[in-house]
């Protein structure tokens, strides 16, 4: 199978450039040379100037499909929140991720190459990424361009742990990673800029103007990166690879615009679009060999939000996404994936009575492969999904269930039953099951010479129990002991032909320790993830590839007058990767400041890998040494 090593036969799509190209050609020429989900979303305001803004409670929708507290959250929820965002200085989403609990990010050199995310030590295709309600996955790789997510057009995320297929549908054996953009909502009219330089001669700009008038908010911000980047592969590992610096560039753009009818009723549009060029290194073939990728992902909606009855809310969304990738070998095309997800969703929630809801709805997902490389039927999934959410005293219950009706293997149940329990205002006992499964990817069923028609899905059942604390003077713990087993899983087996083909052949079990912390300690902003975990091939008896059995993250930030100083630490026990290798543990330790000038201007400045550890993710893929980026800020006031 002819694949790229940037990503596997990653799908691509038709582009929408007209709308975007005018925002995107200006900021390249400054740069590159010289929610709207179902529900509204409470987190902070962005902060102005990189000040930080007045920290309302977070209330999430990913893990309910309806608004809640992020305290009432049954299933492992954290966000990371604009203010996060501002103050990491984060330049990709890997960079914003990497120190959530039990999350694990690979990747295959620098910025912009193949990433892959790990919860709970799921596969990387078993995390479900949405972008404002969208999947974005490939329908031909099933993993999503995790790499070409910058975070400028990111207002804040919400990460969802375990199995939540009852929700979701497919994919959402790990969790659901879901990225919500900028909206504008709630905020004054106002415009900002930056300008970024750093190392490997990395440049960024970006613009953007949003807020609320009366009944409509709207937003739109547009960005461009590049940077000359370093060699992506050890070339001591891998001597047949090119060992040239690897470029990257992306240009992106986000708008969001929605109207408030009447106090019941309100509609928008949204829309992303990223377009990207990659530079990569192949361990096959011969050092000269000058491998690129050009990649366009977007996503663009319609919605509608309102009351039927007093009591009964209804969304509409009627939305695409595309992902288009082009491979090519010294100029010449060698691969073309373009995919595309259509997708329509009618929910509801009728308010039984004060905290006791019913949710109640229906998707329709359409799935399409554009390739040169083959050619695959479509894939029609109707699904309908229910839910109870509600409390009793001290005591909280959220049930769902859902069917998904595949077009290509039938049907396929999942559902969710969690449990809480407040032994007082602060101390609440939480216990979740659960089961979930993920379709098998048009490459896995279609891919000439490789796939395998009959497969069936692979299916998890997920168990766990855990605690969690909430002061205002100690933050917010949550500690979550679980245990996933997959069965059904799809492996490659050497087949009497001599070929590899998929086969539904494997079991695994994953049990592990999680727990998150985020809390405000005398002025000082504290986090810590730390996970422990036992990812295990049962048929092997080995630990799953690229899944540590222990990492951690600490973060601290605190401010001193117009200055804020931060800095977080990475730490990761050993690896297996292929060949029976082991990749060493490793500790990273990143550094960050800020200065405000004044009300509008501001200056930061950032440190990556300050000790300049040598470390690996994948073999035999390099990662960033030591490097520095300076960056200059404005927002309108």
């Amino acid at each position: 199978m002819r694949s790229s090593l940037y990503r596997s036969n990653r799908p691509a799509l038709p582009a929408v450039r007209p709308s975007v190209a005018a925002v995107l050609a200006a900021l390249s020429s400054l740069v590159l040379n010289p929610a709207a989900a179902q529900t509204e979303t409470a987190v902070a305001s962005q902060p102005a100037a990189g000040t930080a803004a007045t920290q309302l409670a977070p209330v999430v929708v990913t893990s309910t499909r309806t608004a809640q507290p992020l305290t009432d959250a049954l299933p492992h929820t954290t966000v990371v929140t604009q203010e996060d965002i501002v103050n990491s200085q984060a330049p990709d989403l890997r960079t914003l991720l990497r120190n959530q609990a039990g999350v694990e990010l690979t990747t295959n050199g620098g910025m912009g190459t193949n990433t892959s995310l790990f919860m709970r030590g799921a596969n990387s295709n078993q995390t479900l990424i949405l972008i404002d309600g969208v999947r974005v996955s490939s329908v031909s790789s099933g993993t999503a361009q995790l790499a070409n997510i910058l975070p400028d057009q990111i207002d804040h995320i919400e990460v969802v742990r375990g199995n939540v297929s009852a929700l979701y549908g497919s994919d959402a054996i790990g969790g659901v990673v879901q990225i919500f953009t900028k909206s504008g909502a709630g905020q004054a009219p106002a415009a900002n800029a930056q300008v970024e330089y750093g190392s490997n001669n990395t440049r960024q700009g970006t613009v953007g103007y949003g807020g609320q008038i009366g009944d409509t908010s709207f937003n739109v911000t547009g960005s461009a990166f590049k940077t000359d980047g370093f060699s992506s592969i050890n070339t001591q590992q891998a001597p047949r690879a090119n060992p040239n610096d690897n470029p990257y560039e992306n240009q992106s753009v986000s708008a969001q615009v929605k109207h408030r009818f009447t106090s019941d009723w309100d509609a928008g549009v949204a829309g992303y679009y990223s377009k990207s060029k990659l530079s990569f290194d192949s361990s096959f073939g011969r050092p000269t060999d000058d491998n690129r990728t050009n990649s366009e992902l977007y996503t663009v909606s319609a919605f509608v939000n309102g009351k039927v009855l007093p009591d009964w809310s209804t969304h509409f969304k009627l939305a695409q996404s595309e992902d288009r990738a082009d491979t090519f070998l010294n100029g010449a095309n060698n691969g073309t994936f373009n995919t595309r997800n259509r997708q329509f969703n009618w929910q509801n929630e009728y308010a039984l009575a004060p905290s006791h809801t019913l949710l109640f709805g229906t998707d329709y997902l359409q799935q399409e492969l554009d390739s040169n490389a083959y050619g695959a039927p479509s894939r029609n999934v109707f699904s309908v999904f229910g839910g109870y959410d509600g409390r009793f005293g001290k005591h909280q219950l959220q049930l769902n269930g859902r069917n998904d009706h595949y077009s290509d293997f039938g049907n396929q149940g999942s559902f969710f039953a969690g449990y809480g329990y407040n032994l007082t205002e602060a101390l609440k006992l939480i216990a979740n099951v659960s089961n979930a499964f993920r379709a098998p990817t048009f490459n896995e069923l279609y891919y000439p010479g490789f796939g395998n028609p009959n497969l069936q899905p692979e299916r998890a059942k997920s168990a766990e129990v855990g605690v969690q604390y909430n002061t205002p003077q100690a933050g917010l713990l949550r500690v979550t002991a679980f245990e996933t087993r997959y069965d059904n899983l799809i492996v490659n087996v050497t087949q009497p032909s001599g070929l590899l083909a998929p086969t539904n052949a494997n079991e695994a079990k994953v049990q592990g320790i999680e727990a998150s912390w985020r809390a405000t300690v005398w002025g000082t902003d504290l986090g810590a993830s730390v996970t422990f975990q036992n990812p295990v091939d049962e048929q092997t008896n080995t630990q799953l590839l690229r899944r540590a059995r222990r990492h951690a993250a600490f973060d601290v930030g605190r401010n001193f007058g117009n200055w804020r100083f931060g800095g977080e630490w990475l730490l990761s026990s050993s690896r297996l990767d292929t060949g029976s290798r082991t990749l060493g543990g490793y500790g990273i330790v990143n550094l960050n400041a800020r200065y405000n000038i004044d009300k509008q201007w501001f200056v930061a400045a950032r440190v990556e890998n300050l000790f300049d550890k040598n470390y690996q993710l994948a073999f035999p893929y390099n990662t960033q040494g030591r490097a520095g980026y300076f960056t200059l800020g404005w927002r309108q006031k």
